[in-house]
Parts: C-alpha cells; sequence; structure tokens
C-alpha cells in the first residue's frame, strides 16, 4: 500500500463530505499536541441520515483508495460518526452535539482551517 500523507487524506474527506453537502468544515491540525492523530476533521450534519451519507461516501471512497479505516463509532445511532484513520480523525456531528461537545474549543491551541 502506497503511504498517503495526512493532508492528502484531510483533503478527500473534506471533498467527500462536501460531496454529501456535509456543512460548517473545519480541520485541526494536532500535529505536536497530541499523539492521537495529526488532524481531525469537524463536520455538521442536518440530520442523522445525511450523517450516515457522509461516512458512508468517505468510508467507500477512502477504501477504494487503498485507505480503509481503523475504526468507526456512533453510526447507528448517527448523532456523533467518528471515522479514524490514523492520520485523520473525522467527526460527523449533528448541529446540538457539535455544540455540546466543542471540539474547537477543546482543542483550542490547534491550528484550524475552515472548508
Amino acid at each position: 500500500m502506497m503511504q498517503t500523507s495526512a493532508e492528502t487524506v484531510l483533503q478527500r474527506c473534506v471533498e467527500l463530505a462536501a460531496d454529501k453537502k456535509g456543512r460548517d468544515m473545519v480541520s485541526l491540525k494536532l500535529q505536536g499536541l497530541t499523539l492521537i492523530c495529526d488532524y481531525f476533521l469537524i463536520v455538521t450534519a442536518a440530520n442523522t441520515r445525511q450523517a450516515q451519507a457522509i461516512s458512508d461516501n468517505i468510508q467507500e471512497e477512502m477504501k477504494k483508495g487503498g485507505i480503509a479505516p481503523l475504526r468507526i463509532e456512533g453510526y447507528r445511532e448517527g448523532r456523533w460518526i467518528l471515522i479514524d484513520f490514523g492520520v485523520v480523525v473525522v467527526h460527523i456531528f449533528l448541529e446540538e452535539e457539535r455544540q455540546y461537545y466543542n471540539l474547537e474549543r477543546l482543542w483550542g491551541d490547534a491550528e484550524k482551517e475552515e472548508y
């Protein structure tokens, strides 16, 4: 398997989330702040069905490119879906969950980019 940079994985996940109308996308650069991953991608979905559609699209298309998620959490409920690609962790939230968990504030030291 070809080594893919964290930035490449992040950009592809942004594109795939946008394909399914993900909103208010923000990446947090966590390199040097934590060993969890290099980036978080945070996406808002309008409802659980859309959150699952965004998740499905990201998983399916990334697998086609040879990048399978290490783990997925929260898919069935669809209120906060986490897709862990190792270097990038995608968080797909419903609005109220995103506000409640407020990862942007929690990781306030991280470099932030909006899409």
